[in-house]
């Protein structure tokens, strides 16, 4: 029986978060052997000329965008490496899904981005459930207690630069294609990870460390396809709320190479997160179709 478009988009958005938490545990293994950027700018480095070669061989390595958009390719850029910064440095230094239970967040703050910035309608319903969603940040980063430090600061500063980084790309045009956005994304982590790295005294990776390189590449590689992929093959309401999948990838590659487990604090304000952020989903959803029928 065939699968309907949102049945694969749903598939291809799971097939995507384990793709990138498989990334983030690989980078997290590496942090025994290299610095942060040289890990980033050889990791970069396979992204960038895969993204090239599809993005070239797709026809759509163009250059004649608007100035406006050019101006958001560049917006978007930025928040994506300051995005990669900080969220890798949170991740070398806690547990993986401490750091990936912060991150489910981004729809909640990307719908309050929306209404402050882009004057999007957000009813008292999702402003509720926003709100509480943030006690559930709150319970997970605890400020003020003994758990509290600078690199929960850094997680939960790499959710705004993501934020920046998808109100910047909802602005693009639609002429603007997403694999060569995330071209130059790419370009731009490796080219500010290649800078920084100078500073670093450089490694020589080990035969494991050459595999995890390997696989982070190719892991971000796929997870950035397969996003693109999910997000275009189903409606978006239905396959968006499949992105919080990734938190279920954590926990189990957290405990099975990490050894380690969310307390159960860190847990509910995970669950709080995942539930306000699934209830934001279906309200949005509800209000796309109420716009959609005839007046």
């Amino acid at each position: 029986m065939a699968l309907s478009d949102n049945a694969r988009g749903a598939l291809m958005m799971m097939a995507a978060m384990a793709a990138f938490t498989l990334n983030d545990a690989c980078m997290k293994l590496l942090s025994d052997e290299l610095p942060l950027f040289q890990a980033l700018f050889i990791r970069g480095i396979g992204t960038t000329l895969a993204l090239g070669l599809i993005t070239h061989r797709l026809g759509l390595l163009r250059f004649s965008y608007s100035r406006a958009d050019w101006w958001l390719i560049g917006l978007r850029t930025v928040g994506e490496i300051a995005a990669a910064f900080f969220f890798l440095t949170a991740l070398f230094h806690m547990p993986l899904a401490n750091v990936t239970a912060i991150l489910q967040a981004l729809p909640l703050t990307v719908t309050l981005a929306g209404a402050v910035f882009l004057g999007q309608a957000v009813g008292w319903r999702r402003m509720v459930a926003i709100l509480i969603g943030f006690s559930g940040v709150l319970l997970i980063v605890r400020p003020g207690t003994e758990g509290f430090n600078v690199y929960s600061v850094m997680a939960l500063i790499s959710v705004g630069c993501v934020t920046l980084r998808d109100i910047a790309t909802r602005r693009l045009s639609a002429s603007v294609p997403s694999v060569t956005v995330a071209f130059f994304a790419a370009v731009g982590v490796m080219a500010f990870s290649a800078l920084v790295s100078m500073a670093e005294t450089w490694a020589m990776p080990s035969a494991a460390g050459m595999w995890q390189l390997a696989g982070a590449t190719f892991f971000v590689l796929g997870g950035y396809l397969l996003a693109v992929l999910a997000m275009r093959a189903g409606d978006v309401g239905f396959v968006a709320p499949f992105r919080y999948t990734g938190l279920i990838w954590a926990l189990v590659l957290g405990l099975s190479v990490f050894g380690d487990w969310p307390d159960a604090l860190t847990l509910l304000g995970a669950a709080i997160i995942v539930t306000t952020g699934l209830f934001t989903f279906y309200r949005e959803r509800q209000r796309a179709r109420a716009a959609a029928q005839p007046g």
